[in-house]
């Protein structure tokens, strides 16, 4: 039988994440933007233990657009619950 040795390659990739966090309507939300490129930044919402992720991503050619477009939508969405849009 031949020996033979097997070398497992591991890739690891940093990944460049900003965090930010904005109070909305008395919630406090906490936002990931993501790097998935030189000009494109993916914000969501944090995953947090507990907290459902079902919500789109929001995307900008920075971190700071594309968080400011997810705030944005959660004001509004706010204020068209509460009937003040």
């Amino acid at each position: 039988m031949v020996a033979r040795s097997f070398a497992l390659r591991a890739s690891i990739t940093m990944k460049a994440v900003r965090r930010f966090q904005q109070n909305i309507s008395g919630r406090v939300y906490h936002i990931e933007a993501s790097m998935l490129g030189d000009d494109r930044w993916r914000a969501q919402l944090a995953r947090l233990p507990g907290m459902p992720t079902a919500m789109m991503p929001f995307y900008g050619e920075t971190a700071d657009e594309a968080a400011r477009q997810l705030f944005d939508w959660l004001a509004r969405a706010h204020r068209a619950m509460s009937g003040t849009a």
